[in-house]
């Protein structure tokens, strides 16, 4: 909503916003881009001036604002359907869905698609390093395409990072609805498919229904990406989908009954650089070598899904893909190196499903072959604090040394349904212990880790301001 609330302003209209607290660092950006900003949710915030609300999706019916929006008949919209209006109509989407990799993957299209000089726009959830923030309007200008048929004006590009979760009170649909079907040659990534948010999609067949609606809005003249490794994605594609589709995937993959058009084949890690070298391959023809300096398998795959996109769906050039991708620095919270104190690598990844936190620990393992790999956990979004994923973990956190358990971010969940944390602990064995509080998971490091280890602080929240806290005592512990 802050993001969006910044593209409007930009756009030359007069904004203001309302909310509980306006927190650094968006509230002061916000502030010092003209926005007014409102503390709390009062009816007065709602003049009958206004030409529109955009009513953001954690609030409810009787929420004052939205109801005085109502009462006064000014128009009301949730936030993916003011972006799509204001910012999508006019250009070439690129909607990147899924239930893994979206951000990632999102920022890395922007930045091929800005190296490559299409000043593209963009609006991702999270702050790739690359960007001054994580939206942009871009170019709003046609773009002409010199091809064998001659020479195009085609829309600008614009990225979007395709979130599931549901739109507004009154649209119960997933926000991804409203970002394709824009044009007639749409372009969309699907990196994968495994049941999340169970808040809203309580079965299995829910939340998959979601990205078969998805997937069946893309125009018959638009393209999707499909990561062949996930067999969901895959069924979901056959049965749904009518556009031109294309797969992707690394060297190895199971890709059942399809052959990937993009191949990416792993490379050992550069043990001086740290960088992440793959070898490309399109319809079967060598691309040459490729690196990224973010690690991992799973970001490899993302690079791949990425670069298959914006080549076949913007024509860009494998050349300038591969310069862009070397340039690529990451996203705020993707294994974030956040310092070294006391010679301890100390990152922040936002991983909380159990596949994110078993591709986030496999990277940092090879990134960090030497030294103990500490996995520390707070499960806090509204599927880690439930029992759906309990013998999951289990297996996720194979890769670490040590695994540290914060508790539960969510506490009003029934017990029956919440993770057993202490059950959890003893299964994944003596390594494991599930801790009363951040005060004794800080403990605990401090007094354990050791220069050359490594400290994966695993959370979708804020996680107690554990990060500043680790910096702090173990950049004292070493000049005692």
């Amino acid at each position: 909503m802050a993001q969006l609330a910044s593209l409007l302003r930009d756009a030359g209209h007069d904004v203001s916003g309302s909310d509980v607290a306006f927190d650094p660092p968006m509230g002061p950006a916000l502030e010092a881009a003209g926005i007014r900003t409102l503390k709390g949710y009062a009816a007065e915030h709602i003049e009958a001036s206004l030409e529109l609300v955009v009513v953001g999706n954690a609030l409810g019916k009787t929420n004052p604002e939205a109801l005085r929006a109502e009462e006064l008949g000014i128009r009301r919209a949730s936030m993916s359907a003011t972006l799509r209006e204001h910012f999508l109509v006019g250009r070439k989407p690129l909607v990147v869905a899924g239930t893994h990799g979206k951000t990632t993957t999102s920022s890395m299209c922007a930045w091929i698609l800005h190296e490559a000089g299409l000043e593209p726009g963009f609006f991702i959830g999270g702050l790739p390093h690359n960007f001054p923030s994580g939206a942009a309007i871009g170019s709003t200008k046609r773009k002409l395409v010199t091809n064998a048929s001659g020479a195009t004006a085609k829309p600008a590009p614009f990225v979007v990072e395709g979130d599931e979760y549901d739109a507004v009170y009154w649209n119960k649909s997933p926000k991804f609805f409203d970002y394709v079907g824009v044009g007639a040659d749409d372009v969309a990534i699907l990196t994968s498919i495994e049941h999340d948010h169970i808040d809203i999609y309580p079965s299995v067949q829910a939340y998959e229904a979601q990205f078969e609606a998805f997937v069946a809005r893309i125009p018959r003249d638009g393209l999707l990406a499909v990561d062949a490794r996930d067999a969901t994605a895959r069924r979901v594609v056959k049965d749904h989908a009518t556009s031109r589709t294309l797969f992707y995937g690394l060297d190895g993959d199971e890709t059942g009954d399809v052959t990937p058009t993009w191949l990416g084949a792993m490379v050992a890690v550069d043990p001086i650089s740290g960088a992440q070298p793959f070898d490309l391959y399109a319809g079967g023809s060598s691309c040459g070598r490729f690196a990224l300096k973010v690690p991992g398998a799973h970001n490899v795959r993302n690079a791949v899904g990425a670069l298959a996109a914006c080549a076949e769906g913007f024509g860009v050039g494998v050349a300038a893909a591969r310069t862009a991708l070397a340039s690529f620095t990451g996203v705020r919270r993707r294994q974030d190196l956040l310092g070294r104190p006391d010679g301890v690598a100390l990152y922040d990844d936002f991983a909380h499903h159990p596949s994110a936190v078993t591709e986030t620990l496999a990277a940092l393992r090879a990134r960090h072959p030497a030294g103990r790999l500490w996995a520390v956990f707070e499960p806090r979004s509204a599927t880690a604090c439930r029992a759906l994923h309990q013998a999951a973990y289990v297996s996720a956190f194979a890769r670490a040394d040590r695994v540290l358990l914060a508790p539960l971010g969510r506490q009003n969940l029934p017990e029956a349904e919440r993770l057993d944390l202490e059950r959890l602990a003893r299964e994944i064995g003596s390594k494991a212990s599930a801790e009363a509080s951040i005060d004794a998971i800080v403990a605990r490091i401090l007094e354990g880790a050791e220069p050359g280890d490594t400290v994966a602080l695993l959370s979708n929240g804020a996680f107690g301001g554990i990060h500043a806290r680790l910096l702090h005592t173990l950049s004292a512990r070493r000049v005692r």
